[in-house]
């Protein structure tokens, strides 16, 4: 059964770091594009950052560049998001999303992909 399991997250202060995993089971995330997203309360999925099956090209959303790395593991079968310098209006729950893709290129922001995890969730506060 494939499956995709979020975790990492925590109550961090503003300015702290957390490192996200994306742990796949049940199949190999290479040649998988992943993307990372978040939802905070009472707002939309909002799509944070993203890296290609092939040559792990990344995306990320404008309000993270610099702050946030994603990154592949492939012997853990894992893929990581790096936050730094997080910010309050960050808290939300994230999520990992993949599907299989042999492109060189990421997935756009808003794509939608085949398989997601649960969530992981993120609260950066004072």
């Amino acid at each position: 059964q494939l499956q995709l399991v979020e975790s990492g997250g925590g109550l961090v202060q503003p300015g702290g770091s957390l490192r996200l995993s994306c742990a796949a089971s049940g199949f190999s995330l290479d040649y998988y594009a992943v993307g990372w997203f978040r939802q905070a309360p009472g707002k939309e999925r909002e799509g944070v950052s993203s890296i290609s099956g092939r040559d792990s090209n990344t995306h990320y959303a404008d309000s993270v560049k610099g702050r946030f790395t994603i990154s592949r593991d492939s012997a853990k079968n894992t893929v990581y998001l790096q936050m730094n310098s997080l910010k309050p209006e960050e808290t939300g729950v994230y999520y990992c999303e993949a599907e299989a893709a042999r492109e060189r290129w990421a997935m756009a922001l808003d794509y939608d992909y085949e398989y997601w995890g649960q969530g992981t969730p993120v609260t950066v506060s004072a």
